[in-house]
């Protein structure tokens, strides 16, 4: 992929602009509830920190690891938990955010395994959506930007180890 050329397709404005958005969303829904925000790590680490930035009201932030992917670009269906959260969900209204839905795999197994922790309710935040891929019946409650089949890159989401830190998302040419 060195060799070819970036096509940026949202401009690091556009995401600002969006997670303010977004965030005014969450705040009004959320408004009184005791909302527990997880981010589904390594990917969604950047857009989770500028969405909970852009959160009016009380959040508490806890992280889980889950591993699909590894260093291919779409994921393998295979999803497991590396890390756990350290937070007691119970009661509580959870948000995980993830950096993209594709297949919808990896949310539809990080949802189960939230649920067996008896959470008031549990909504879901992405960056990016990609319906045309999705391979379970889920659609996210809350959406950055729906985009094509196109393997994208950028704002957290890497190409091996490499591109989490570029501050827009890309595809190459």
């Amino acid at each position: 992929m060195a060799n070819k050329e970036k096509r940026i397709l949202f401009s690091s404005e556009e995401i600002d602009k969006r997670n303010i958005e977004l965030g005014e969303e969450i705040s009004k829904d959320y408004e009184g509830k005791k909302l527990v925000a997880i981010s589904l790590l390594r990917g969604s680490f950047i857009f989770a920190s500028d969405l909970v930035r852009n959160i009016s009201i009380p959040v508490e932030i806890d992280f889980l690891t889950t591993s699909s992917y590894g260093d291919q670009e779409e994921t393998s269906g295979n999803v497991e938990i590396v890390t756990d959260i350290r937070s007691d969900i119970e009661g509580r209204d959870v948000l995980i955010i993830d950096d993209i839905m594709d297949s919808g795999y990896t949310m539809q197994y990080v949802i189960e395994h939230l649920k067996k922790k008896n959470p008031s309710s549990i909504k879901t935040a992405v960056m990016l959506d990609k319906p045309s891929r999705r391979k379970v019946d889920l659609k996210p409650d809350y959406i950055g930007f729906s985009i094509p089949d196109v393997f994208i890159v950028g704002y957290g989401l890497n190409y091996g180890d490499y591109y989490r830190n570029i501050p827009y998302i890309f595809t190459f040419d």
